[in-house]
């Protein structure tokens, strides 16, 4: 099919970013907001030789599983690709997505995979569900200041200041900001140009706790009549960290490198569980707190930790799973390469109680072979290598006995019972996974958000030593195709 040609489409399958499927004489289009069972009109936007992309035009015949978007903007939007699908078909096809992926680049049989996956646990009100937005900028045709939501694969803002996903309090905040940006003609940040004061808002809600975040985006150093925006700000029932973090580089980054406080403190705080976390504007915290504790409890189910266990715990952010591991082990050591986050983690534990963590700041890949090499710390000293020990703490259990060990490692190596790892979506390195091979441990927990790295890794392991034993998958971003999987490895 040639580009602009109009062709009408039966919905048949669903993509990895959520989009309809269908071919046409054989030919196959990709249609964005169609869902499977819809017939629909489409329009051919780009074509290659055997497939193309199409624009939804209208639908013919709506399938059993469309529902009406609780949004007005879902369609223009690019945060919610699937909120025209019924919730059950949306948990189907995250499933479906999770088993393809292994499956298709991880060489997993359907036979294992259909034994060793669990039910997906989806939500019971799956909107409103966000603790952390950030808004972006711009200006209206008007000359006016906006912000909302990019639209799908752009930069062109949509206007919204009310998301169906984000916490309510999140309009009042907007809408005070834009108010005062218009009183006191505060531009924009236009990427164009380079141009213009006010990029991003960082706002962060705590479920458990309702305290709110503020974090300013600005391409400056300060923001003209700031006491009054903060003086607004500070009357939202609730408020607790305004902040601002400059960021003047003509990036796509949204956060700065740094912030400043405004007004109250540097941080709120917030519960999974029993445990209560410190969190920082840049710091890395689950966006759905309902299923996090979910998805830390099918973590912690895997590590079948018995009390007297070491774990390593990779890229642990502020300690989340740590804290967790901790309650029920020996000794756990998180890995995290941002310095802030692993501030907070050190905060997080001391505010807990709990003394049997330690934290080490650098990449895992570099960290995780240092300490297997030289078989540990057990000075509690700073580690070598930008790895940073955490101060005043005892380390226990690091090293084992210097005897000859019968599972096979090297006497004096440091040796973890359990490996938690937590990467970002571009998955592990490959010198990580190696070394985690190596190193033995009974079990290996991967919790991940992006299926095709986690089937990639997951071969790696399987192909040294390791077994799939079980697969739990959380929705953690309902209307939209992400999803959470945690998965048990353990030796053959």
């Amino acid at each position: 099919m040639q580009k602009d040609e109009v062709a009408i489409v039966k919905i048949e399958d669903i993509g990895v970013d959520g989009e309809g499927i269908g071919k046409v004489d054989g030919y196959t289009l990709f249609v964005k907001d169609a869902v499977i069972g819809d017939e629909v009109e489409a329009k051919v936007i780009k074509s290659k030789k055997n497939y193309g992309y199409a624009r939804l035009m209208r639908i013919v015949t709506p399938s059993e599983y469309r529902v009406e978007p609780k949004c007005a903007y879902a369609r223009q939007c690019g945060g919610c690709q699937i909120q025209e699908m019924s919730y059950e078909r949306q948990l189907a096809f995250k499933e479906k997505k999770v088993r393809d992926s292994l499956e298709r680049i991880g060489g997993f049989d359907a036979a294992l995979l259909e034994r060793v996956t669990e039910p997906i646990v989806g939500m019971e009100e799956p909107f409103h569900y966000r603790n952390k937005a950030q808004f972006p900028f711009g200006t209206d045709k008007d000359g006016r200041p906006v912000c909302g939501f990019y639209a799908g694969r752009t930069h062109h803002i949509i206007a919204n200041t009310d998301c169906a996903l984000g916490v309510k309090i999140n309009k009042e905040i907007l809408e005070q900001i834009l108010a005062f940006m218009k009183e006191n003609h505060v531009q924009a940040y236009d990427e164009k140009t380079g141009r213009g004061l006010f990029r991003h808002v960082l706002i962060r809600y705590g479920f458990a706790t309702r305290e709110i975040m503020v974090c300013l985006v600005v391409n400056g150093k300060k923001i003209p009549h700031v006491d009054e925006l903060v003086w607004r700000l500070s009357q939202i029932k609730g408020m607790t960290s305004i902040t601002l973090c400059p960021n003047t580089k003509r990036t796509n980054v949204i956060m700065g490198g740094t912030y400043k406080i405004l007004w109250g403190q540097g941080y709120i705080t917030d519960t999974i569980g029993d445990v209560q976390y410190r969190i920082s504007p840049l710091s890395f915290y689950q966006v759905n707190p309902v299923q996090t504790e979910k998805l830390y409890a099918k973590a912690l189910e895997y590590a079948d930790l018995q009390g007297g266990e070491t774990v390593w715990d990779l890229y642990c952010g502020i300690g989340t799973i740590s804290l967790f591991l901790a309650r029920k082990a020996k000794m756990v050591y998180g890995v995290e390469v941002v310095e802030q986050a692993v501030e907070d983690a050190r905060e997080n534990a001391k505010r807990n109680g709990i003394g049997n963590v330690k934290f080490y700041v650098g990449k895992a890949e570099e960290v995780l072979p240092e300490h297997y090499e030289k078989g540990g710390d057990e000075s509690g000293a700073e580690a070598e290598g930008g790895a940073k020990a955490q101060e005043g703490d005892e380390v226990k259990a690091c090293v084992n006995s210097r005897k000859t060990r019968p599972d096979g490692n090297a006497a004096g190596k440091a040796h973890p019972d359990v490996i938690v790892v937590d990467p970002p979506r571009k998955g592990c390195e490959e010198s990580l996974l190696e070394m985690m091979a190596e190193m033995r441990p009974k079990r290996i927990v991967y919790v991940s958000c992006n299926p095709a790295t986690l089937a990639r890794d997951l071969k790696y392991l399987c192909g040294r030593g390791y077994e799939l034993r079980k697969i739990g998958i959380v929705d953690q971003f309902p209307m939209g195709v992400h999803v959470e999987t945690c998965v048990l490895l353990g030796r053959k």
